[in-house]
């Protein structure tokens, strides 16, 4: 039994003898790097009760031209989706949340899977919880069945309110994946813009400026060049994610626009009178009508460089925001999280990646992990409860390059909470997770028995040495497939699971019964936010 005082605080950096860092992924995975704060976001929303409906204040004509001639205001109708990317091998399965055997979280493993998982064996789930007075270590507060004492829960819980909870549900897919390598294709958000997702400012976001916008790569398949993630990390960089020139500062924001709408008059009534003398001619003038329109569109609603910063969202930041204003200033992991919320939330983006590093806590304790752990909760948590606020879905994925496992010492410091301490790497006891929040009621799980719901909310399936059954689904041994499954799920909660095939005809999740099996809930709108279920 191990009573080690000494851990690494949530920032600090984990040095391992026998693997140095060579890469910036490996940098970032040991905490030597962080996952740079990212600022994104727009506070229009309190310019207008609904922000996918355009805005009045262009002219009539002028918003027929832009609707009509230019595209229109790029809105979405999906939810919004965020993704976690714990770098370095986070532990998910078991001490955070329970994946079981073939029955699903529920059919517990055996002791010694447990031990592998980081759990004593008077802390596994069926074990009566003396402290607490329970009959196990199970909670499922959020439909999910975490550990109780799980660091992601407790940190959740912290800025989750009792009826935010109400709303959550969520589901776990049994799938490994290789440690601290870049050949982990587990990033969505490509899947994501192909499956309908589209933002009102920017399609993608990461705090990462990687082709992935996170630590880990996306399946090779689906990544699309034209719509890459942006990637801000600073406040000059929120304030100049939309350049509406110098008008803005010299007018006012009325005046801006009017300005540039009189400049499109003047250059369309130009245009109609020459030739440009260049073959496409009519996309010519088309270019340049739409982006003097296109530059008045955004002078009207992003005009005020003020509205885009995440700090002057009283749900966001402040006395009732979801993050205090110490915790914004103070920790730039819950800065970085509260600007791809703000963004992604709202709809001004279809999805983000929050990567948050130093998660190769294999440091021969159980404090370092748990302390992580409970900070990524807490970002997880304020997403949900933000979205909450706005009365807004979302869908939150948590992923990580790889796993631990624990070879039965036990640290019993505070922080340590007598947990396994973690001894090492192990792809073996990998699991990935997502949670939705639905605002009218949590989702239900598909199936017609509380049997039949059990094996949909778990994706796959433990051995009961806590070790993944490869063979348990397709997603289980292949990564791609894994992000495969988790865009099939975001599709089924708009109820267009059936477009999964023409969106992906070369995708290796099996015929529509097997899909249906990789399925964890029933649809909660018909086709687009407007129409729920």
């Amino acid at each position: 039994m191990s009573t080690r005082k000494k851990f690494h605080k949530p920032d600090e950096p984990l040095l391992f003898d026998d693997h140095k860092p060579m890469t910036r992924r490996s940098f970032i995975a040991q905490g030597l790097a962080t996952g740079v704060s990212s600022y994104v976001g727009g506070s229009v929303l309190g310019l207008f009760a609904n922000p996918q409906k355009a805005h009045a204040t262009l002219s009539d004509d002028v918003l027929q031209v832009l609707n009509n001639a230019c595209g229109g205001i790029s809105t979405s109708d999906r939810i919004p989706f965020i993704c976690f990317d714990l770098a370095g091998g986070a532990n998910v399965a078991g001490s955070n949340v329970l994946v079981g055997q073939r029955g699903g979280q529920l059919d517990f493993l055996s002791t010694a899977g447990y031990v592998k998982q980081g759990l004593p064996g008077d802390m596994v789930p069926q074990a009566a919880n003396v402290q607490a007075g329970t009959s196990d270590f199970v909670n499922t507060d959020l439909g999910l069945a975490f550990h109780s004492d799980s660091g992601f829960l407790r940190g959740i819980l912290e800025k989750v309110s009792a009826d935010t909870a109400t709303r959550i549900n969520g589901a776990v897919i049994a799938a490994r994946s290789e440690n601290d390598t870049s050949n982990n294709p587990h990033n969505p958000m490509y899947g994501i813009n192909m499956a309908g997702g589209e933002g009102e400012l920017v399609t993608l976001i990461g705090s990462r400026s990687s082709i992935s916008g996170g630590n880990s790569e996306a399946p090779l398949s689906m990544i699309n060049p034209e719509v890459r993630p942006t990637k801000v990390d600073r406040v000059s960089d929120v304030t100049g994610l939309v350049d509406t020139g110098d008008l803005v500062g010299l007018l006012s924001q009325q005046d801006t626009v009017a300005v540039m709408e009189s400049i499109y008059r003047i250059s369309d009534q130009k245009l109609n009178s020459v030739d440009t003398r260049i073959t496409a001619d009519d996309v010519v003038k088309d270019l340049v009508r739409c982006g003097y329109i296109g530059a008045a569109d955004l002078a009207d609603r992003f005009g005020n460089p003020n509205d885009l910063n995440p700090l002057a969202d009283p749900d966001l930041v402040g006395p009732n925001g979801v993050f205090t204003l110490a915790e914004f200033e103070g920790d730039r992991e819950f800065e970085k999280t509260a600007s791809i919320a703000k963004l992604v939330v709202n709809g001004f983006s279809a999805a983000g990646t929050v990567t948050m590093g130093g998660y190769d806590y294999h440091t021969g304790d159980r404090a370092t992990g748990e302390l992580r752990d409970i900070r990524a909760g807490r970002a997880m948590g304020a997403c949900l409860e933000y979205a909450a606020k706005l009365g807004r879905p979302l869908m939150m994925y948590v992923f990580s390059d790889g796993s631990v496992f624990s070879n039965g010492n036990t640290d019993e410091s505070e922080e340590g909470r007598g947990k396994g301490v973690w001894t090492g790497d192990n792809q073996q006891t990998a699991s990935s997770f997502f949670l939705v929040y639905n605002p009218g009621m949590r989702a239900v799980l598909m199936g017609g028995s509380p049997d039949q719901q059990a094996v949909h909310q778990q994706l796959g399936f433990m051995r009961a040495s806590g070790d993944v059954e490869t063979a348990s689904s397709p997603a289980a041994n292949n990564v791609n497939l894994l992000v495969e499954t988790v865009i099939l799920n975001y599709l089924a909660l708009h109820n267009l699971q059936g477009n999964f095939e023409t969106l992906f005809p070369n995708h290796g999740l099996g015929n529509v019964a097997s899909r249906d099996a990789l399925t964890a809930f029933e649809p909660i709108f018909n086709g687009s936010l407007s129409t729920p279920i």
